[in-house]
């Protein structure tokens, strides 16, 4: 998949450094994949949760943060729309 929206998530790693590492094996693990829908997703990653849009959202570190991307699976995108902590997840609204 190609990923979008990296400079969110380097900016995020510069001010919660516990993140870098499982972030990274994402950003790997996303770059690798070649997920033609959801059901992709969720064999790999079954705690993703799915939201309208073709978004979803990945736990990150023991679910201490979370992730937000919208899939487009028909061209190969992956997009980051949103990375933060597990409490700041819980006041967004997507």
């Amino acid at each position: 998949m190609r990923l979008l929206g990296q400079i969110l998530l380097d900016a995020f790693k510069r001010t919660h450094a516990d993140a870098r590492r499982p972030l990274d094996a994402w950003q790997v693990d996303v770059e690798r994949a070649q997920w033609s829908g959801p059901q992709d997703v969720k064999n790999r990653y079954p705690s993703a949760s799915f939201l309208a849009d073709n978004r979803v959202i990945f736990n990150i570190k023991g679910n201490s943060y979370r992730l937000v991307v919208k899939a487009k699976y028909q061209n190969g995108i992956v997009l980051i729309e949103w990375v933060g902590t597990h409490a700041e997840y819980d006041k967004q609204d997507f």
